[in-house]
């Protein structure tokens, strides 16, 4: 319940800043983020209902039945769609800056949106034959994670088919992807010292930023594909104890991308303490006014009124590496 209320409450403060203008976010890049969004919602809007809904219906002595194979195709196509939509922002941060010149020719605002349709509607398409009882593929009610599950051993060649389809291309894609974000970041963070003569310590963000993202995307899912993959191959189920933990842990990732794509950004800060500061002064004005809140806020409502433009480029949370030795907004 307490992972349910983190991610829905982040979530929902996310959404309210991002659905407006952020300084320094393409509209692209809003797109995306609330597309990402959009899938980490899902973890506690619909995942943690469903699978609270079975355990409380479920008989344990019978078998699958329909309720339990569709939520087990709600729970793997929130889970596929969260992993498609996080290598789509890979993808699109990578363009933006490793071909500025030609991003707003690549990256349009109808290919974006493509791109997220593609995210959202085709992991249903690849995943539907798991809501259909007694089709090519069985579904069982785990009651130690008190979540429907297929039993991937029942056949091994749909299993190996969606972690080609899904784990794989998305794992390869973030990883690349990042990878040569950091190694840029890298040689620029080297660039500016040499030019600086070592006079200014500047934070390597990059590693602060995108080291965390990987490691908390392979931390949250590696365990559960690997548990997928042995089943399917060896027809036994894992510990019950681990069970739990490989099928619970991506939900972890719905909370954990609030913190590294959103509130490590300084711009997204700024526009939430802003929200929040108009909020305050709206019910509260006297209070709001006694904590200096209507000087901030309108403070804050001029910077936003006479900010630059939105940059065509994508310049999302962690998106700006060629030039993020001189950023300190982290």
């Amino acid at each position: 319940m307490l992972s349910w209320a983190l991610i829905t409450l982040g979530n929902i403060a996310v959404v309210l800043v991002i659905s407006s203008s952020v300084s320094g976010w393409s509209r692209n890049s809003r797109y995306l983020l609330l597309s990402l969004t959009g899938a980490d919602s899902a973890f506690g809007l619909i995942i943690t209902p469903l699978n609270l809904c079975v355990s409380l219906m479920k008989d344990y002595s019978d078998g699958p039945d329909l309720l339990c194979h569709i939520v087990a195709f709600f729970n793997a196509t929130v889970y596929s769609t969260c992993m498609y939509t996080l290598a789509t922002i890979s993808l699109e941060r990578y363009i933006a800056v490793f071909y500025p010149l030609v991003y707003c020719s690549l990256m349009t605002r109808r290919r974006t949106l493509l791109l997220i349709g593609f995210a959202w509607c085709f992991p249903p398409v690849l995943l539907v034959p798991i809501s259909v009882p007694k089709g090519i593929i069985e579904v069982h009610f785990s009651t130690a994670s008190l979540v429907c599950n297929p039993s991937y051993s029942t056949n091994v060649g749909y299993s190996v088919a969606l972690m080609c389809f899904i784990f794989f291309p998305c794992s390869i894609v973030m990883t690349y992807a990042n990878l040569c974000l950091w190694f840029a970041a890298k040689r620029q963070r080297v660039k500016m010292r040499t030019v600086n003569l070592g006079r200014l310590h500047r934070p390597n963000v990059a590693s602060r930023v995108l080291i965390p993202v990987m490691t908390v995307y392979y931390t949250c899912w590696t365990p559960c594909m690997a548990t997928i993959i042995y089943n399917a191959v060896t027809g036994h189920r894992v510990p019950e104890w681990l069970e739990f933990v490989v099928v619970w842990l991506p939900t972890s990732n719905g909370f954990l991308n609030c913190i590294f794509y959103f509130w490590i950004n300084r711009s997204f800060r700024r526009k939430f303490y802003m929200l929040f500061q108009r909020l305050c002064l709206t019910l509260c004005p006297d209070l709001a006014k006694a904590l200096g809140g209507t000087d901030s806020l309108q403070t804050g409502i001029w910077e936003n009124n006479n900010s630059v433009p939105e940059r065509s480029s994508s310049v999302s949370s962690t998106c700006t590496l060629i030039t993020l030795a001189d950023d300190t907004s982290f």
